[in-house]
């Protein structure tokens, strides 16, 4: 916990009124449209500068030669099938990124899109796993005023004019709107899920504007939480005169990013709903078979607010309305014709035609008077599909239906709930927020960098099993029945199958699944050839456990560069923020690691670092991530080592699973998960290859440091086998386990005082126990294993002065020794205080890492030096003065601020230094005891144990036991 007298130094750095006039605050303080005390800042004529990418060096590019050329070939391979390879470094986006990005929109899992801070909607994640990143700039907010019965006028988008792809303004498309907005005195406030964007005085002198936007991101709601909606409301103040005729107007392309307008088959419809609810319905038809999209444009007309709408306008004007009449038509009227809303539906459009929809609300404002005017959009894509062939039904179904024009619906509950919405989010924020103990940039920053969860790629199915599209799996032929589900032939032989199953989980899968996964999968006998391999059935769907509530399956992407779901080694840093607003979604992931770990795929795989095949997936091992184009079914997407011989992907299983066992305190998870822990656990074994208790490296990058070499006994990999020895034993003895109670305490007892003679050197644990150039450097993430012990409530590993020594040695030289501490941690630094340069990554600061150095620092009473050491990532990436990396944080970037993989999972973990701050109340208030000294180990267990290490026998790969569960003790 954090002590009340150590932020002396806090900053008030972030002032609202340094951005906005400390009037129009006040005038604007009404129904919410004041942006809040905490929150990020920036005006809208701030320079979007274009960010600058890392690059190896020659000496790296050299040693990588050969993994290049394979991993070339490998994405040549995956393009002539029509696919993307979940890692291409070769094929760069059309939209190089810039530092313009912004809160983006919507729940979770439903597709995703973002908007930039002055205002462009872009990074369309509509379709998983493919982004979209240019900003499709027909999507605008403008806003027509008249004032003195017509003869002063104002209009303008709502947005500065300095954006790319505008033309001429004498042509008939979006450059002959007025771009009027300077942005100078216009101000963009960021506090997620919401934001504020503050015109004072734009473009109407005595008018102030706020649009505030609101998406429903609300903690522990699994079901609004999954909404594909957002809205608009905008604040009016007249500070004039005289009577304002104010109408704003909201514009809407029938797109779905890039030139998916191209496709052809597009149209729109005009729509009235119940309480004043009307808009447009844009029908997109997307290309390659991918589910169809809806949006619903929308606005909410009151005694006060007149609606209108414009069903179709295009850009040349040739079949419909062209956006220059329609904007002199705004310009001239400040509405549309009412009889537009019987317009029926509009005539598809033609290839490479652009409709676009738009919809006018209009209201007068009195002298000194305030109104309120909201819109809202909503995307209906009620249907997921994967690259391979399965089609899952999105979360939001369960409540709205699987029909597209749900959209209504939703963009109906959106413009009557938002308030509901707002109080549940106000409720969530408000103690962090007023916790004076708290750094001003650390409070909004949380918060912030929770935009993963919407703009990370995420999916979140209904959980119920896919249907098969027949099209992506030739050899099905038969049982070509189109619900979901259905129960067509009997499951082929489990025996048979190349995919190996517990029997306890086949009586807990969903049997309809199989049945049906068999039936298509069972008729493709045909081996299919991938790259000269050959491949065979996929892994049945994993239907989990979840308890009393099923809240769906979840998938985020480890990047929108790295595409692959739930990478499990990044998840390890990530799971803190899940674990702490959804822990449902928390448990229902790992039970999906824990089905995977007692699965084995067997079919073949070409590992691009050395050019040796492999099976997929091993039984016993943890996977790397659940997939890329067919997740669930084919595991382990990443293909550049083996991870079956990765040293950290199962004890990080262990620690996650025992850190959330002891978070929620649901026994029923622990019991059902068990038998993975232990499977996961006896698969190291083959790692111990000396028998003294401590699993080894095999001297290549055998971890979540995949470019960096570890030889013997590692600090990060030892520790983290230490810390799961230690979980694994405490949750057999909480689930009356005794065997493997014992098994593992006396495997700790061993293990720690090989690592501690091996790796302690006085200050630190050296790198590695090896002989090369770096096995003394000093690696940022050391303790890794440490911090997810006193994250769980579990006994040190060490002594505590050991681990405080070894904090300050790292905040001292792989934090303060880089510019001054303004960057964050970095990976490795050499005993002489210099960034460890053996290779890429050992050189970069990585910001989820920087984050859980810091709440490791918090969690052993290091506040000073754990608030100083996440800072620097705030300084790098959020601040003005840093990189513009706001809303779209990298995994890492170099010394001179160069990134590496933009939109990244891992820095989710500073909702570690949160849990640091506020553990689980489980774990607070969970007896103060050390389990540890309650197994008692007999002499029997002591001799076998020592047996076995004498012996080293080969693990067995036969079905693993499970366990009888008792009482907890």
């Amino acid at each position: 916990m954090v002590s009340g007298h150590i932020f002396h130094c806090r900053r008030n750095s972030w002032p609202a009124e340094e951005y906005v006039g400390r009037t129009a605050l006040q005038l604007l303080d009404f129904d919410g449209g004041a942006p809040p005390e905490q929150a990020w800042r920036r005006k809208l004529n701030s320079d979007a500068n274009l960010l600058k990418e890392f690059s190896v060096t020659f000496m790296e590019a050299m040693k990588m030669m050969t993994l290049g050329l394979r991993l070339w070939s490998y994405v040549r391979e995956e393009a002539s099938h029509g696919r993307k390879a979940p890692i291409d470094p070769f094929t760069k986006e059309r939209c190089r990124p810039s530092a313009s990005q912004g809160v983006p929109l919507g729940g979770m899992g439903s597709g995703s899109i973002s908007r930039g801070f002055r205002g462009e909607f872009k990074n369309w994640h509509i379709i998983p796993g493919l982004c979209e990143s240019s900003p499709v700039m027909e999507n605008q907010f403008s806003i027509f005023v008249s004032r003195d019965g017509g003869n002063k006028k104002y209009s303008s988008v709502l947005a500065p004019g300095h954006h790319e792809g505008l033309k001429k303004k004498s042509d008939s498309g979006i450059s002959s709107w007025d771009w009027n907005l300077s942005g100078q005195h216009s101000t963009y406030h960021a506090l997620f899920p919401r934001a504020w964007t503050v015109y004072d005085g734009e473009p109407d002198p005595d008018l102030k504007i706020s649009c505030r936007q609101i998406s429903p991101f609300i903690p522990h709601d699994y079901k609004d939480s999954s909404l594909p909606t957002s809205v608009f409301v905008y604040t009016l103040v007249n500070t004039g005169k005289d009577r304002a005729k104010v109408s704003l107007l909201m514009t809407w392309a029938n797109s779905i990013g890039g030139f998916s307008h191209n496709t052809g088959g597009h149209y729109n419809e005009p729509f009235i709903a119940e309480d004043g609810v009307s808009g447009v319905l844009l029908h997109h038809k997307t290309a390659k078979d991918n589910p169809p999209v809806t949006f619903a444009v929308a606005a909410c007309e009151t005694q006060n607010v007149n609606v209108t709408v414009l069903p179709v306008f295009g850009l040349s004007g040739e079949n419909h309305v062209s956006a220059k009449e329609m904007w002199n038509t705004m310009a001239q009227n400040g509405h549309f014709n009412r009889e537009n809303f019987s317009a029926g539906s509009s005539m598809p459009s033609s290839p490479g035609q652009k409709l676009c929809a738009a919809v006018s609300a209009s209201t007068w404002v009195e002298p000194h008077g305030r109104c309120t005017v909201v819109f809202a959009l909503a995307w209906s894509s009620p249907k997921v599909k994967f690259q391979k062939g399965c089609t899952y039904n999105r979360r939001y179904t369960q409540f709205y239906g699987t029909s597209e024009r749900s959209a209504v619906n939703l963009v109906h509950d959106a413009l009557t709930k938002y308030k509901l919405w707002e109080e549940e989010i106000e409720k969530w924020q408000n103690p962090i927020l007023k916790d004076e103990r708290l750094p001003e940039w650390y409070k909004f920053t949380l918060f912030n960098e929770l935009y993963f969860l919407v703009a990370g790629g995420t999916v979140w199915t209904d959980g119920q099993p896919p249907a098969i599209d027949e099209k992506a799996n030739p050899g099905f032929n038969q049982q070509k029945s189109s619900k979901r589900g259905t129960k067509d032939t009997k499951p082929e032989s489990v025996k048979e199958s190349h995919v190996n199953l517990t029997a306890e989980q086949i009586r807990d899968s969903d049997e309809r699944s199989v049945s049906k996964f068999a039936a298509v999968h069972g008729s493709q006998m045909q081996e299919q050839t991938n790259g000269g391999l050959k491949s065979e059935e996929p892994i049945p769907y994993m239907i989990s456990k979840d308890g009393p509530e099923n809240v769906g399956k979840f998938l985020y992407l480890e990047g929108v560069e790295y595409i692959m779901w739930n990478t499990y080694d990044v998840h390890f840093y990530a799971s803190f923020a899940l674990l702490d607003l959804f822990p449902k979604i928390e448990l229902s992931i790992q039970r999906d690691f824990a089905n995977a770990v007692l699965y084995e795929d067997r079919r073949k795989v070409k590992f691009l670092a050395d050019g040796t095949s492999g099976i997929r997936k091993a039984k016993g091992a943890v996977p790397h991530d659940l997939g890329t184009h067919d997740p669930w079914h084919e595991m382990n997407a990443y293909n550049i080592h083996d991870t079956s011989k990765w040293k950290d992907l199962n004890p990080k299983f262990v620690l996650q699973i025992y850190r959330d066992f002891a978070a929620t305190g649901d026994m029923q998870f622990g019991r059902d998960v068990w038998p993975a822990v232990c499977a996961a656990m006896d698969y190291m074994d083959q790692f111990d290859r000396d028998g003294d208790g401590l699993i080894e490296n095999d001297g290549f990058p055998d971890q979540t440091y995949d470019a960096w070499t570890v030889h013997g006994i590692s600090a990060y990999c030892g520790g983290l086998w230490l810390a799961a020895l230690q979980a694994a034993a405490t949750m057999a003895h909480r689930l009356g386990d005794r065997h493997y109670a014992e098994k593992y305490k006396l495997n700790f007892i061993k293990a720690k005082a090989v690592y501690e003679a091996k790796l302690w050197n006085g200050s630190y644990f050296n790198y590695d126990s090896g002989t090369s150039s770096n096995s003394r450097s000093i690696q940022a993430d050391q303790l890794a294993g440490q911090w997810y012990t006193a994250s769980s409530g579990l006994p040190p590993l060490f002594e505590e002065h050991k681990i405080r020594t070894a904090l300050q040695k790292i905040f001292e030289f792989n934090v303060m020794k880089v510019k001054g501490g303004r960057l964050g941690a970095a990976n490795g630094m050499t005993p002489k205080g210099k960034v460890d340069e053996t290779c890429m990554q050992s050189r970069e600061i990585w910001t989820g890492v920087t984050y859980a150095v810091a709440a490791n620092m918090l969690l052993h009473g290091m506040e000073h030096q754990g608030f100083t050491t996440a800072e620097g990532i705030f300084i790098a990436g959020w601040s003005e003065e840093g990189y513009g990396y706001w809303f779209q944080t990298p995994e890492g970037w170099t010394t001179d601020g160069h990134y590496r993989s933009l939109v990244y999972m891992r820095p989710l973990a500073i909702w570690a230094i949160q849990y640091a701050l506020s553990p689980p109340k489980a774990i607070l208030e969970a007896p103060k005891v050390n389990l540890m000294d309650r197994i008692h180990i007999s002499p029997h267990m002591a001799r076998a144990i020592s047996e076995i290490s004498i012996r080293k026998v080969a693990p067995d790969n036969r079905c693993f036991p499970s366990s009888a569960f008792k009482c907890e003790c």
